[in-house]
């Protein structure tokens, strides 16, 4: 996030764009509410009408993978009105000549029909962001997960730069990161091109930098992204998996594809605190131990770093993730011994700008937000106050595109999938838990009534689903929620899983999952 979540509560307009935040980020989905009764003004897109959706000025219910039409249709409009921040602009920005041609054709009329939305609603949302003094946009898988993530991503920071919103309180870019340290994970180099601190793998002053640390010699080679490594599995050429805190046996796309890729391998290893459906494949299980059982720290979607302590010793041969690390290193041949997490956050400030002033001692009063550079550094509320980090501020216009794959008459239903409020990502947590598996113990389909009763389904029936890739039987719920050519699931459920229906389709550059666009059939089986 560039911004900090209190700040919501001062915003005047508020962007909600793929994020069903009140059931996925309910905290952040509070801070909304009660911004809106003080009197700030709300846009919510999705495909589903969601609980905000009850809350906003104007709902656009658009379908599946449009967000970038809808973006530039909403740009459209507040350039031709000249609601555009032409001071901010010319100052901190570059490349708005191409940003207004490219958005020029994309008309209210336009965007209604390519959206399934009314024109007289894509005006509104445009009128209500350009009109505010202070607007903030906030997004989540919703628009990431599409061959298109990455230009859905752009559009969003055109419109917010073309109103002058980053770098200001109370306004921004938002992304809202799914479970509590995905951030943290992508800071210490979790994605295939970065070390610590987004620092390249392939700039050689960065692995000089870190080879210095380390006394090892680094690749220099990005990596490959989780799908990429599924599909060089099941090509033979990856050999051996190692997977911690992940089980995409059920929440990778295309189930059937994961299960082949994993059997070709010559040893796989899960480090997980439960025997979720992967660890069940494994030749090796190594226990690792739960939040309450180890000390650390937490990144959060709003960049601050948190203290974590643990509440009791790990049960069994339970060891933190750092440890089981730490000790297979050392067997391997690499002796370099910590007695403590915060001896490896020493370790991280060295060698990492954003967390250079963070230290154990400053985080026992609270979190610190990066970039802190030092200690005598508060931490940074919001980004690009001064200045955007490049310098100025570049917009990159990108025109809509059709998802990869689209209803025909064989799979007439445009399928798609996300989160619901009871459970967690693949309930290897919560789907241990008596009182929410009251609430939500198994799969579904939400079908809309008309679509349900054209097809002679009832509520709670048995349904099968099927696309080009796998078939899954489940329970129809009939609801209001999604438009009559949409089906939706939750992906959280290993029994009747969303995921054997999904494509394998990437996007290009940031090479993540469609998992929000499919075509599939859907049939009645009876009760």
């Amino acid at each position: 996030m560039t911004n900090s979540i209190e700040e919501i509560l001062d915003t005047d307009a508020i962007f909600v764009i793929g994020s069903n935040t009140t059931e996925n980020h309910p905290v952040i989905g509070t801070h909304m509410k009660r911004a809106i009764k003080r009197g700030a003004k709300l846009i919510v897109a999705d495909p589903r009408k969601i609980e905000l959706a009850d809350y906003a000025d104007v709902f656009l219910q658009i379908k599946p993978g449009t967000n970038i039409a809808l973006l530039n249709g909403m740009m459209n409009v507040i350039i031709e009105k000249g609601l555009h921040d032409k001071k901010y602009i010319e100052e901190r920005t570059e490349n708005f000549e191409e940003l207004e041609r490219t958005v020029k054709p994309y008309t209210p009329e336009k965007v209604a029909e390519i959206c399934g939305v009314d024109k007289e609603d894509v005006i509104k949302a445009a009128l209500i962001y350009g009109e505010a003094d202070k607007a903030g946009i906030y997004y989540a898988m919703g628009i990431t997960q599409h061959t298109t993530g990455t230009h859905s991503v752009m559009s969003v920071s055109n419109l917010s730069l073309l109103c002058g919103n980053i770098g200001k309180e109370s306004a921004g870019v938002n992304p809202l990161r799914g479970q509590n340290n995905v951030q943290g994970a992508c800071d210490m180099g979790g994605l295939p091109a970065d070390l610590p601190g987004y620092q390249k793998v392939f700039k050689p002053e960065v692995t000089e930098k870190f080879e210095e640390l380390w006394n090892s010699k680094l690749p220099t080679k990005v990596g490959l992204t989780v799908p990429e490594i599924l599909n060089e599995a099941e090509e033979g050429n990856i050999k051996f998996l190692y997977i911690m805190g992940e089980n995409p046996m059920v929440s990778d796309p295309d189930i059937n594809h994961v299960k082949k890729a994993l059997s070709k391998l010559d040893f796989l290893v899960v480090q997980d605190i439960f025997l979720n459906e992967t660890a069940e494949l494994a030749d090796v299980v190594l226990p690792a131990a739960s939040f309450a059982e180890k000390d650390g720290t937490f990144t959060n979607t709003e960049r601050r770093v948190q203290r974590v302590r643990k509440a009791i010793d790990p049960v069994g041969n339970a060891k933190p993730d750092w440890q089981i690390l730490m000790e297979l290193m050392n067997r391997l041949g690499y002796s370099k011994k910590y007695l403590h997490p915060s001896e490896i956050m020493d370790e991280i400030r060295s060698v990492t700008p954003q967390y250079g002033g963070i230290t154990y001692d400053r985080l026992e009063k609270k979190g610190i937000q990066w970039p802190c550079p030092d200690v005598s550094h508060p931490g940074t509320k919001f980004l690009h106050e001064k200045a955007i980090a490049r310098g100025r501020g570049l917009f990159m216009p990108v025109d809509h595109r059709e998802s990869a794959e689209t209803p025909d008459t064989e799979y007439p239903f445009i399928f798609t999938t996300g989160r619901i409020l009871y459970h967690y990502h693949t309930r290897t947590m919560t789907g241990r838990v008596e009182g929410l598996n009251k609430i939500s113990s198994e799969s579904y389909v939400e079908i809309n009534e008309a679509t349900a009763n054209k097809l002679g389904i009832s509520n709670g029936e048995k349904v099968k689903l099927s696309s080009r890739r796998g078939e899954v039987i489940t329970l129809a719920k009939i609801t209001d929620i999604v438009d009559e050519d949409v089906l939706f699931m939750p992906f959280h459920f290993a029994e009747g899983a969303a995921n054997y229906l999904t494509s394998t389709n990437l996007d290009s550059i940031a090479k993540i999952p469609e998992l929000k666009v499919a075509a599939v059939k859907i049939e009645k089986l009876g009760s």
